[in-house]
This record gives structure tokens, C-alpha cells and sequence, in this order.
């Protein structure tokens, strides 16, 4: 077994160079030479995450205002509470895009073909919910699958991808419930 001293990959000590590796490259921002993962890629994916994200937001809030029937007020509440969280992390990913270099894509030409999600209306209530319990499975999905490719060659890019999925599960569970609740299951 190695020990952290055997370990392949040299621990860089001298301040020195780092301080140097700053200087003459000022202009690289966040996106230095220690980036791991190909930045234009990187981007790319973020910008079909960021479309995904708006798409729910848009689903979410249109979801909170017109949903009707005898227990909605409590659904409508949760939706809006989802479209609030959802928009929080499009502008994690917008942000991070930024990071790297990119400018974030809001256009809305085009969105529904780069968003992982649907835009559903779902029609009555439980239709909602299940619409919205399929997409938040999608975005789990999609997002583990990105933490696998982001892994250690773009640990922020992972880590903000691990807070989104960690509420995705959540919003998947409170989705669940609902609709085990108003189908009497």
C-alpha cells in the first residue's frame, strides 16, 4: 500500500512557482493550467444544463399559478418552492459557465431542444405532479451522469453538480409523495 509520500501524483510545494504561474497568466481567470477537463467542453455541457434549469423553472412557476382543485393550495406551494430552488441553480450554472470563460445561454430560441427536460403542462393536477416527478428522474440521472464525467478534472464544476442533485433527489421525493397522496396510494 502507498503511502501519501509514494502517491503518483507529486505534491506541488514550491510557492514560488505558483505565485510565478499567476503572474503570467493573469488573463486565464479561473480556467489555469492545473484544469483538468477540456473547458469548451465543459461549457457546452453547462449549457445544456442551464436550459434544463430554466425549463423547469418555467414549468415549476406555471405549474404553482394554475393548478386547481379542493388540496392544491398545498401543491401549488411546493411547486413554487421547487421553481424558487430551480432557478437558484441556474444561476449556480450560469455563474459557473461565466467562470470558465463562457457566456451563459438564455436565449429562448432553442431552449426546449437544449434542455434534458420537458416542458409539460400536465393538465390537472395529478398530472402535474407526475410531469414533474418524470423530470426531476431525468435531472437526477443527468446529473450523476455528469459528476461521473466531471469527476476530478473539474472538482467545482462536480461539486456545484453535487448540490443540485442532492436537492433534484429531494424535489424527486417531495414529487413522489404528492403524488402517492392525491392518487391514494
Amino acid at each position: 500500500m502507498k503511502t501519501p509520500s509514494e502517491s503518483s501524483q507529486p505534491f506541488l510545494t514550491d510557492v514560488q512557482t505558483l505565485r510565478d504561474r499567476a503572474r503570467q497568466n493573469m488573463s486565464d481567470g479561473a480556467v489555469t493550467k492545473s484544469y483538468g477537463g477540456d473547458v469548451n467542453r465543459a461549457i457546452e455541457i453547462l449549457q445544456t444544463v442551464l436550459a434544463t434549469e430554466i425549463v423547469c423553472v418555467l414549468r415549476y412557476t406555471m405549474h404553482a399559478i394554475t393548478a386547481t382543485g379542493i388540496s392544491s393550495e398545498a401543491v401549488k406551494a411546493e411547486f413554487a418552492e421547487h421553481a424558487k430552488e430551480e432557478q437558484e441553480h441556474m444561476t449556480a450554472v450560469a455563474e459557473r459557465i461565466d467562470q470558465l470563460g463562457g457566456t451563459p445561454n438564455f436565449n429562448p430560441e432553442g431552449l426546449a431542444t437544449r434542455s434534458a427536460s420537458q416542458y409539460a403542462e400536465g393538465g390537472n393536477l395529478v398530472g402535474m405532479i407526475k410531469e414533474n416527478l418524470i423530470a426531476e428522474q431525468i435531472a437526477v440521472d443527468h446529473y450523476r451522469e455528469l459528476i461521473r464525467y466531471f469527476g476530478d478534472k473539474d472538482p467545482s464544476t462536480r461539486v456545484m453538480l453535487e448540490g443540485i442533485l442532492s436537492v433534484e433527489e429531494e424535489h424527486a421525493t417531495d414529487m413522489q409523495d404528492l403524488l402517492d397522496s392525491h392518487q391514494g396510494t
